[in-house]
């Protein structure tokens, strides 16, 4: 790494009652002389001792800053790790496991720093652990997940989530709804408008993907739908929806069954998959790698 770039991940810590905190204490314990990269950790401090010493864990952060003045002297000195400590969360009546409304708070509260700090030019990404949403909700956020609240803060009109694992890239069409209100918002209009953005975001970015190759939108039926035999999805709204995103030159295929698309994603036939729904891509990625499946937010 030269001397004059030496980029910074922002690391918000997730929900404090989860299993964020103990994912990046583990994560920090590498030795910080190999590091190719700063990394900024954002969360509750006092909190975060606290599950140090119950874990029997080091906290090996080099300095402890509280606003971005502070954190942009410590960037300039090239110092990492760096703790930036909130405080949120009532130690007295904190308990490991349970849903708080103060965890969810401190969770959105240190997502929301860690997009400022990008924003500010003192870090470069963000990298997040896991939220949990129902905290989030007794917090009073709207948000349900990192994808929306990534979106609200950075005022994106369209934010996508992507899974990828050893070269499996899966866009999704859908989030966090329920399986019928997944059904319903497969769309013509909806979907013509994933598969353009996915255009955008793959060929924006070069470099993450093969542009020689087409994207490929998954069926949502068995078979298809077999004709309209198992459902009218694919003939109402899927191929008028490729056909038309064909007629304005990109290259997508589909609808392909769900059963053989992630598997030619895999063997690298496709750019990258579109998911119609949350369980039918995240089965796909983590039967494939469990551990090694990591979610990527455009926008």
């Amino acid at each position: 790494m030269s001397e004059s770039h030496f980029p910074y991940l922002a690391l918000p810590g997730g929900d404090p009652a989860g299993i964020g905190v103990e994912i990046l204490l583990k994560a920090l314990r590498k030795d910080p002389t190999e590091a190719t990269v700063g990394l900024i950790v954002i969360t509750d401090g006092p909190l975060l001792q606290k599950s140090a010493a119950d874990l029997a864990l080091e906290t090996p952060f080099v300095i402890t800053v509280t606003n971005l003045a502070e954190l942009q002297e410590a960037v300039n000195r090239r110092l990492s790790p760096i703790l930036f400590s909130q405080t949120f969360v009532d130690l007295s009546t904190f308990a490991y496991g349970v849903i708080n409304a103060q965890c969810g708070l401190a969770a959105y509260e240190a997502i929301k720093v860690a997009v400022e700090v990008v924003q500010a030019g003192i870090a470069q990404a963000i990298v997040t652990p896991p939220l949990h949403k129902e905290a989030l909700r007794a917090a009073g956020i709207d948000e349900i997940g990192h994808t929306e609240i990534l979106s609200t803060l950075t005022g994106t009109t369209k934010a996508v989530t992507m899974f990828e694992t050893h070269g499996l890239k899966i866009f999704f069409h859908s989030r966090h709804l329920s399986l019928r209100e997944a059904c319903d918002a497969v769309t013509y209009q909806s979907l013509l408008e994933t598969i353009i953005e996915c255009e955008a975001i793959t060929c924006s970015n070069p470099q993450g993907f093969d542009l020689n190759k087409p994207l490929a939108v998954a069926a949502l039926n068995p078979h298809g739908g077999d004709g309209g035999l198992f459902g009218r999805e694919e003939i109402e709204h899927i191929i008028p929806a490729i056909e038309e995103a064909q007629k304005h030159g990109i290259n997508v295929v589909g609808p392909i069954g769900a059963d053989s698309v992630f598997h030619q994603g895999r063997i690298g036939m496709w750019r990258a998959v579109i998911s119609l729904y949350h369980d039918q891509g995240h089965i796909a990625a983590k039967t494939y790698d469990f551990n090694q499946t990591i979610s990527i937010t455009w926008g």
